[in-house]
């Protein structure tokens, strides 16, 4: 199709597009190479294939926002099978009388698909700037008291936006009205309805305007791509590449909430945590190239929707202007790696407002965890600048000096069970046990948490459970101290625990646990301590007991039950269907709005139960009880004695008489036959 100057001319191009824009895209490169360790391309070769189905398929795109996902989905899909599309059109340019992938059904096929996907792309991407340039939907911005990098900030977004949406609609739409040129030369095509369409209005002109309709579609289409090749890795839009490596080299976890343990053992370690963007790992500085910054992570983050200033979007927004300011020469990477990240990325203020509750990382498209990084920040804030809020100091002294952040003393772990009118035998007084107690700081200490713990008592004993606990040898697991920052503390209560699990022979039975964050802690976290247990929630327990025909539940009434997903149990460790069968065994289930993988937190995960909650809009406990209170249940059953506690004292803040918070176990308890 091509002349023999334009052929020339294109070449040419193409070397110039390539020499430009190698610069920008080693950069990038290289910035990503800054973080620690190595990237396993073992681990990528192993998800390869999952990578790519993730990657094409868009399936967590459609997790929030379906009609807007399948917009985008328009314009993603499009991207793709142009990739192979723009290789035919240069070929078919190049080689006289050349149909790419032939005549038959095949190259049909390929030609069906390019048309469809060239008019829904289209389409997909005039939607999504009447978003956000006409409607301007408030959910793409982020508030103005979050820190966000100078340039963002100055409409940076919107103009990277603006000029990625206009190449789009241009280049797609020149292609398209170049295959309808094309059409009008050769005679219709079956294969391209929408093309053919276009091709009719060309019937009038000479055949020299259709041919040469036909070359400046070629150049629109194709030019715009070369000149784009060396923007493209300082666009937000480079996530459409980016976010394929990012599912490559997802580490493997039980859990994304497990995180990795420090070696304190190797004295050549310089640096806990991270203070800088050299610190965090090859695939935390990734993901700031596969951000979308569609801020989907912003909109499901507690802190963020009660008015305080942590966005998880801006953080990842931040880390990938400072790349930006490498590409463009306006940094040295020297000057930039060595930023603080408090301050340069993230406030202070915003550090300590995270409640670890994940669900940024779940709603993320591309598989971003912008958790992580709080949490790898928080570890460097305490381990090396020792900076942390003040009130956090008294539940470390606990769990440090007594084992329990409510700096209960150890003599006094078993308090609970007094005056209970069935045995709770300690592993000492029943060493044939069969199932392991994990009882919790709460449980056993606090005077709400503890009627729910009497509550399971009860029911153990009612279904003939042949059970113990570690009473005065239990300790804290940790996790508020490695989710605050503090892992050394957390080291020192792992390395206690596991043993004295193992020397209990709990590696050898099963353990259930009421506290979602001692499942999570012990199952997923231990392991890399020499812990290995099968642990389940009590309420998969209580469950299993139903089943197995060791419970008879007898309610008097089927009263409307609305139940809270704990981030530790649902997020974290999948359980969501073993607490609402329970529920279903006492009441009718009145599902809140937010619920499930979507779950709102009740605002004590990140150790934010022992401080004073960040200044906002609102309390995360009462947005939440006000959620369940939208259902019209009376009952709100929880299934974690953070949640009980944090939600129960949002029902007193709230006046709510007329509704109650209770832990499962406690209306199984009420419900026994």
């Amino acid at each position: 199709m091509l002349t023999l100057v334009e052929k020339i001319l294109f070449a040419l191009a193409v070397l110039a597009a390539v020499g430009f824009g190698w610069r920008t895209w080693r950069q990038a490169l290289e910035n990503v190479l800054q973080g620690q360790g190595e990237l396993d391309f073992d681990l990528a070769r192993r998800r390869l294939a999952h990578a790519l189905k993730e990657w094409v398929t868009l399936r967590r795109v459609f997790r929030m926002r379906p009609g807007v996902a399948l917009l985008h989905g328009f314009v993603a899909w499009a991207f793709m099978v142009y990739l192979l599309v723009n290789v035919g059109d240069v070929l078919e340019g190049y080689i006289p009388d050349f149909r790419f992938l032939g005549t038959g059904v095949i190259g049909g096929l390929y030609r069906l698909v390019a048309d469809v996907l060239s008019v829904a792309a289209l389409v997909g991407m005039a939607a999504l700037l009447l978003r956000r340039f006409v409607f301007k939907s408030p959910v793409l911005f982020v508030r103005e008291d979050v820190l966000l990098h100078e340039k963002a900030r100055a409409s940076g977004i919107q103009k990277d936006s603006l000029i990625v949406g206009v190449f789009i609609l241009l280049h797609v739409g020149a292609r398209f009205v170049g295959q309808s040129f094309r059409i009008a030369r050769e005679g219709p095509d079956p294969w391209q309805p929408f093309a053919n369409g276009l091709a009719a209005l060309w019937q009038g002109l000479s055949p020299t305007a259709v041919v040469v309709g036909e070359h400046l579609g070629f150049w629109l289409a194709l030019g715009l791509i070369l000149l784009f090749i060396p923007y493209f890795p300082r666009s937000k839009h480079f996530h459409l590449v980016a976010a394929f490596f990012n599912f490559l080299f997802q580490p493997e976890r039980p859990s994304y909430g497990a995180l990795d343990a420090l070696d304190f053992e190797d004295e050549s370690i310089e640096q806990f945590g991270a203070s800088t963007l050299k610190d965090l790992s090859k695939k935390q500085l990734l993901d700031a190239y596969a951000c979308i910054m569609c801020m989907r992570c912003q909109q499901m983050c507690p802190a963020y929707s009660t008015g305080k200033v942590l966005s998880p979007a801006a953080l990842e927004i931040n880390k990938r202007y400072l790349f930006n300011d490498v590409l463009l020469g306006a940094k040295s990477r020297e000057d930039v790696f060595n930023l603080p990240l408090v301050e340069a990325v993230i406030p202070p203020e915003a550090l300590w407002a995270c409640t670890a509750c994940g669900a940024c990382v779940e709603v993320c498209p591309v598989g971003n965890e912008p958790m992580r990084d709080i949490l790898d920040i928080r570890r460097a804030q305490v381990l090396m600048e020792s900076d942390f809020p003040e009130q956090w100091q008294t539940a470390y002294r606990g769990m440090e000096t007594v084992g329990n952040p409510w700096n209960i003393a150890p003599e006094d772990r078993l308090k609970w069970t007094q005056g209970l009118d069935v045995p709770v035998p300690t592993v000492d007084e029943n060493p044939d046990y069969e199932v392991l107690w994990w009882v919790g700081c709460a449980p056993a200490t606090e005077p709400r948490a503890q009627r729910a713990a009497r509550a399971f008592a009860k029911i153990l004993h009612q279904a003939g459970v042949n059970f113990a606990v570690l009473g005065t040898r239990e300790r804290c697991t940790g996790d508020a101290a490695r989710r605050s920052g503090n892992e050394y503390l957390f080291y020192e209560l792992a390395l206690t625990n596991v043993e004295t699990l193992n020397d209990v022979g709990a590696d050898r039975k099963r353990i259930v646990t009421m506290c979602p964050h001692c499942l999570h802690t012990l199952k997923n976290e231990y392991p890399a301590f020499g812990g290995q247990y099968e642990v389940v929630h009590h309420t998969q327990f209580i469950q299993e007991l139903i089943q197995q025909g060791k419970l008879r539940l007898s309610p008097e009434t089927r009263e409307a039950i609305t139940y809270h997903d704990p981030c530790f149990l649902g997020r974290y460790n999948r359980v969501f269907d073993e607490p609402r069968f329970v529920v279903k065994q006492l009441g009718n289930l009145n599902e809140m709005a937010l619920h499930g993988t979507k779950s709102f937190c009740c605002g004590a995960g990140g150790a934010q139960i022992w401080k004073e909650e960040a200044e906002g809009t609102d309390r995360i406990n009462h947005t939440r009880f006000r959620q369940a209170q939208a259902t019209g249940a009376k009952t709100l059953a929880v299934a974690c004695p953070f949640c009980m506690i944090m939600l129960d004292d949002a029902r007193r803040d709230l006046k709510a008489e007329d509704m109650q918070v209770r832990d499962i176990a406690e209306l199984v308890a009420d419900g026994l036959a």
